[in-house]
């Protein structure tokens, strides 16, 4: 789970999980109780060491309980003693500190929702960091190490695949790179030359009790066209290739499944099947590059292919 916890350190963005979903610009939130509306969205704070995290240390992310975007990772987790769960580190981007409306404390607030975390603190030297974020456990969910899965794609322009999975539910995290290549942390530029080898992938992240792998592939295979060499649309070379880079035996049999199935309907499949190996994060400004730009996609298209 090293690579897991190393990756979703430096995400960013919005996730999904358990029944949330996003279209377009539209997000709806999870019911909340009303004792969670007061933390949440009021700004309340709940009975300290009343939380059902206090004393959790459980490998895993702690995510936004109304929109589920990843917030601190476990290792970041510490015992403050002070009735409310602590973390001295944040997933970047996913936290926004202000000035809170008391004038002297600097309030944290889920950077995709908006909703009410808790508090910030500095100078009280609990960890090397010197940061207590100090947070209500019912302002949270949390997800142990062992329901995550992790799986890669390949299909075309990573811009419109990042899209499609970023927005799918019990999907935690879709992130642009590169892998399948021989050139260690290589550039746009240079992937694009094709003499790195690498293609244009996307890392997801899931949620195996919200979305099964199954679902997700299926999904990989109808949004981009696997019949087609080096190439999606108008996207021509070695990068656009279609491949998954598989992580456990279980997705390669799964994946061996699917494609045997379109086979069998007349598809002429050349997606590339391929252990995974390094994945190369892409700049900045490929991350969810339609929602920051607010261009909708027009490639990625989902077609029905096992319906």
């Amino acid at each position: 789970m090293w690579k897991i916890a190393s990756y979703l350190l430096i995400v960013i963005g919005v996730i999904l999980v358990a029944g949330a979903q996003v279209d377009g610009d539209d997000m709806e939130y999870r019911n909340l109780t009303p004792e969670e509306e007061y933390v949440i969205v009021h700004g309340g704070t709940e009975i300290p060491f009343s939380g059902e995290y206090v004393d959790t240390f459980e490998d895993g992310v702690y995510t936004c309980r109304r929109c589920g975007n990843p917030l601190f990772m476990s290792e970041s987790k510490f015992s403050a003693h002070c009735g409310w769960p602590a973390f001295d580190l944040a997933i970047e981007g996913a936290v926004e500190a202000r000035p809170d409306q008391d004038g002297e404390r600097t309030e944290i607030l889920c950077a995709s929702c908006g909703g009410h975390l808790g508090h910030l603190f500095t100078g009280e030297s609990y960890t090397e960091r010197d940061t207590r974020h100090c947070v209500n456990s019912i302002s949270m969910d949390f997800i142990s190490a062992d329901r995550i899965g992790t799986i890669f794609f390949a299909g075309g322009c990573f811009w419109g695949l990042e899209n499609a999975f970023e927005h799918t539910s019990g999907v935690l995290k879709a992130r642009s790179g590169y892998m399948g290549g021989s050139t260690d942390d290589p550039s746009y530029s240079e992937v694009c030359s094709g003499a790195t080898g690498h293609a244009e992938t996307v890392k997801v992240i899931y949620d195996t009790s919200a979305v099964t792998f199954r679902e997700l592939a299926m999904l990989f295979f109808e949004i981009h066209d696997p019949t087609q060499v080096n190439r999606q649309g108008v996207d021509t070379g070695t990068q656009y290739r279609s491949a998954v880079f598989y992580t456990t035996d279980e997705q390669l049999a799964t994946l061996e499944e699917l494609v045997q199935t379109l086979k069998d309907r007349g598809y002429e499949v050349v997606t590339q099947l391929i252990p995974a190996g390094d994945f190369w994060p892409a700049e900045d400004y490929h991350q969810d590059y339609y929602d920051k730009n607010g261009i909708e996609t027009s490639c990625h298209m989902r077609v029905s292919r096992f319906n």
